[in-house]
């Protein structure tokens, strides 16, 4: 049985479309259309109470949560390739990446954005411009997140943060718009990129 993955191409699950072509592992996509609703109901808030995409389904596995479904696809279909083996002491950095894009970067841009007051030491994500300093660190020379090792981090970690480039959420500092440039040219990459472009196009979808 493939892979299925609930998908609408203006949501994470685009990112995990990419995944899944990184991964290279067959799947299908479900279309959930947004607008009529399809994503609140019985049937798809049984998969996630949430009733938000992504949702991946592997025989009998569902998971949701972007990051934690690169986690599952490097782990169980790519480990040594996409995911340091469990002994390799990089794998804490590999980890400490992939978390930190829906755990701080994120909500720090967000609470940019949107001019949110809070206090700081209560905050998980820090305030902004330590969250900018940390993002510098992470791809500032070196080529990936983890040195010379592309990894499913680079695709979360890295996925993030190009769509924050884009949307103009996080200043375009030349060490990120090389590094995503970087991510813009890997072959799964350009054909997630399609693969979801073909399905707005299908579906009608404006932008």
């Amino acid at each position: 049985m493939a892979i299925v993955l609930y998908h609408h191409p203006y949501t994470r699950a685009a990112n995990v479309v990419w995944m899944l072509e990184e991964v290279g592992v067959p799947y299908q996509l479900k279309y959930l259309d947004l607008q009529a609703g399809e994503h609140k109901q019985p049937g798809i808030l049984a998969l996630n109470p949430m009733g938000k995409v992504p949702i991946l389904q592997d025989d009998s596995a569902t998971v949701t949560e972007s990051a934690a479904i690169g986690l599952y696809l490097a782990d169980r279909y790519a480990l040594g390739r996409l995911a340091p083996s469990v002994d390799d002491p990089i794998r804490g950095t590999y980890f400490r990446w992939c978390v930190y894009a829906p755990s701080v970067v994120e909500p720090g841009a967000m609470a940019k954005a949107a001019n949110w007051t809070f206090r700081e030491s209560n905050a998980g994500f820090g305030n902004y411009a330590s969250m900018i300093s940390c993002i510098q660190s992470a791809v500032a020379g070196c080529k990936w997140v983890l040195g010379e090792q592309f990894s499913m981090a680079d695709v979360i970690f890295g996925g993030t943060l190009s769509y924050m480039l884009r949307f103009k959420m996080i200043e375009p500092l030349p060490e990120f718009n090389s590094y995503c440039e970087r991510l813009e040219q890997r072959p799964a990459r350009q054909r997630a990129n399609s693969i979801n472009a073909k399905v707005a196009e299908e579906r009608g979808l404006g932008r």
